[in-house]
């Protein structure tokens, strides 16, 4: 499975931005797709995560009500779709899938259940 995202930018507080992750390869094996960020100085961080089905969604405390994972069932693509954003939302997004639905639900802010991850995309937010 190869991961692809996009949408990164700069942006100014207050307004919206749309990432993008579009999936290749043998996509019928994922179980789930997940947003991740890292800020400037930090590790690592769970956003939101959506199993592929639509079923089940997840999100952070600091996004809920914000943030919304969505899919494109037609282009295997997983939208993060960021509202009102925050200065303090800057960060590189990356996006990823967990092939293994067995430890997902109990482990989906974990970044070590996910197999696949895509190249980071930054965004920007300005005050």
């Amino acid at each position: 499975v190869q991961l692809q995202a996009s949408g990164g930018g700069v942006v100014q507080a207050g307004r919206s931005l749309r990432l993008s992750c579009g999936a290749s390869g043998r996509t019928l094996s994922i179980y789930a797709m997940a947003w991740f960020r890292q800020a400037p100085g930090k590790e690592r961080e769970f956003v939101a995560a959506r199993t592929w089905s639509g079923g089940s969604t997840y999100y952070t405390d600091s996004v809920k009500g914000r943030f919304a994972i969505s899919r494109d069932n037609y282009e295997n693509t997983v939208y993060l779709q960021m509202n009102s954003l925050k200065p303090e939302d800057t960060a590189i997004y990356f996006c990823a899938a967990a092939a293994r639905g067995g430890r997902f639900y109990s482990n989906y802010e974990r970044d070590w259940t996910y197999d696949y991850w895509g190249q980071g995309t930054l965004v920007t937010v300005s005050s």
